[in-house]
């Protein structure tokens, strides 16, 4: 049978087409290939000094998504978390962003620290690549405003103004800083001086530790011999503990404010009985007792996670984790086609959304979302008192 040319040439075009077709599919990312999962990758510490952070907000991130998986994921899509550790070190976390993006993750979710992220975010923006929820309240990576980091909690610097403004409406004055020696602590000095300098006031004197460390003396012979009314932590869990137990030992008798970064809980362990009267400002819905809302979404995924036998803890961290992951799907659930363009486009639509009891607003122009900040104290019996 003979073929015309027209045909010879009908043919050759419908099997170039289909070579086409097949290299294409062949060069798009797995996750576009796939359509069965939305794979996030995050970075925090899972061991060292800060290990509670990461953790918890690793635990709290997988209680909501693995109720929505059960639920049958995100427009058909099951959800993964891919967490490395960093041990809350800037080099590690870069390492463990360029791993990331390399293995082609959708998004980045729940990085923890400012250090750590700073250290990330040259990478997130080369890479085009939406960073979520960084447990972090850090201005450096506010402003100026990275089209693809979003932000749920409120800054340092919102946390340190209502801890100054409840501290000299007490009347209470003569107010240091103990600070973390690293982009994280100088964002919280920042954050005091900013709220000090209108009211006409400075710290009386500032002391630091280093990232990881505990070693404290030289922090408290620098700030208690003053006899501060106040002094101001801007550390994790570890080093704070450390300094209360030796500065009240070296003889302070005033309080102690911390900002949520500290970990309520994990601080709490490290000090038992001696945790009583000291202060933690918190950006998240309480977690405990009777509760409505996300924070009851998050206690039933706990507690059902626990009947099962995870051993979880109720914790401000893992609270973190579960809301910052319900507003996420629902980001996924409004985004449509996969593609990290519309992921943003989506999250930017959340200009009036409520998890239940904690209100968000996104838009093009503002990555923040919350502003939300509230007072705390540590009771000497384990409790968390608003």
């Amino acid at each position: 049978m003979r073929v015309s040319p027209s045909e010879i040439r009908l043919r050759r075009r419908q099997v170039l087409n289909a070579s086409l077709a097949a290299m294409a599919a062949t060069a798009l990312p797995a996750q576009a290939q796939e359509r069965r999962r939305i794979v996030l990758g995050q970075s925090c510490a899972l061991s060292g000094a800060a290990a509670q952070l990461g953790q918890q907000m690793r635990i709290g991130a997988k209680l909501c998504f693995d109720v929505v998986n059960a639920s049958g994921g995100v427009n058909g899509m099951q959800i993964e978390l891919r967490t490395l550790d960093d041990g809350y070190e800037p080099e590690r976390c870069k390492a463990n962003t360029q791993a990331l993006i390399e293995e082609d993750v959708f998004a980045l979710f729940g990085y923890v620290g400012t250090p750590t992220t700073l250290a990330a975010l040259p990478l997130v923006n080369q890479a085009r690549i939406p960073l979520f929820a960084p447990l972090t309240g850090a201005e450096a990576l506010r402003e100026p405003m990275s089209r693809w980091v979003f932000h749920v909690r409120a800054s340092y610097y919102e946390e340190t103004a209502l801890i100054v403004r409840q501290l000299t409406q007490l009347g209470l004055h003569k107010i240091s800083v103990f600070h973390q020696n690293d982009s994280y602590g100088k964002a919280g000095l920042d954050g005091v001086l900013r709220a000090l300098k209108p009211l006409g006031l400075a710290p009386q004197a500032t002391s630091t530790v280093e990232r990881n460390s505990v070693e404290v003396s030289k922090a408290v012979k620098e700030l208690v011999p003053g006899s501060p009314e106040a002094i101001v932590m801007i550390s994790a869990y570890k080093s704070c503990a450390a300094f209360i137990r030796a500065a009240r030992k070296a003889g302070f008798g005033g309080v102690f404010y911390n900002v949520s970064f500290v970990g309520t809980e994990a601080l709490m362990e490290e000090l038992g009985k001696d945790a009583l009267g000291v202060v933690v400002s918190q950006v998240m819905p309480y977690p405990f007792g009777t509760v409505s809302g996300v924070a009851s979404e998050y206690q039933a995924a706990l507690y059902k996670a626990n009947a099962a036998g995870a051993g979880y803890k109720l914790d401000y961290n893992g609270m973190e984790g579960f809301l910052a992951a319900k507003v996420f799907t629902e980001g996924l659930r409004r985004m449509g086609r996969p593609s990290r363009e519309g992921l943003v486009q989506a999250l930017e639509s959340l200009q009036n959304f409520n998890p239940g009891g904690f209100p968000l607003h996104f838009s093009p122009t503002k990555h923040t979302a919350s502003s939300f900040v509230e007072l705390t104290m540590l009771t000497g019996d384990g409790r968390v008192r608003r």
